[in-house]
C-alpha cells in the first residue's frame, strides 16, 4: 500500500514543514509514503471560483485508480484515531493505495468532494492549511502505530 498526501501551496512561515518531514520520516517504516505539493491557483489571475475549479482539475489528474480519496473538509465526518487506523487498515486489505488531499485557501471545489471515497473533518474549528497537514500525517502516523499495536498511541 502506499500513502500520498496531496495539498495546495507551501509553507512560507517555516513553522510547519519540519513536522511535516519528521513524520514523513516515520510513516516511512510503515508504507511508502508521498507528499505532494501542487501550485495555489489563487495567485494567477483567475475569476472568484476558477482557481478552486483549476485546483480541483490538477487534484483529480494526480488521482489513479486503484486510490482511496480521502478529502478534508470541514464539513466531513469526524473520526477518532482508532476510527482511521480502522479505515487504513481496510484500505490494506483491500489492496489500495491512500490519496489524502487538503485542498487550498479557497477550500476544495465540489467536483472534489464527489468523487471522494471519504470528506474527513479533523476538526469543527478551521484550521489554516498547512497546520491541517501537520495533524493529518500526525494521525495517519498514529494511524499506522495502533494498527501495529505499538506504545505510541497511548
Amino acid at each position: 500500500m502506499k500513502v500520498r498526501l496531496l495539498s495546495i501551496g507551501k509553507d512560507r512561515s517555516g513553522l510547519f514543514e519540519p513536522a511535516v518531514q519528521e513524520y514523513a520520516r516515520r510513516l516511512e517504516h510503515y508504507t511508502r509514503f508521498e507528499l505532494i505539493e501542487l501550485t495555489e491557483a489563487s495567485g494567477k489571475k483567475l475569476k472568484p471560483g476558477e482557481a478552486k475549479a483549476a485546483e480541483a482539475a490538477a487534484i483529480l489528474a494526480r488521482r489513479k485508480p486503484q486510490d482511496w480519496l480521502v478529502a478534508l473538509d470541514e464539513r466531513g465526518t469526524l473520526l477518532d484515531s482508532v476510527a482511521l487506523g480502522r479505515y487504513v487498515g481496510k484500505a490494506q486489505t483491500g489492496a489500495k493505495d491512500l490519496l489524502f488531499v487538503i485542498g487550498g485557501d479557497e477550500g476544495l471545489d465540489d467536483t472534489v468532494r464527489a468523487a471522494a471515497n471519504q470528506v474527513l473533518s479533523l476538526s469543527k474549528m478551521t484550521l489554516p492549511h498547512r497546520l491541517a497537514r501537520v495533524v493529518l500525517i500526525e494521525q495517519i502516523y498514529r494511524a499506522f502505530t495502533i494498527l501495529k499495536g505499538e506504545p505510541y498511541h497511548k
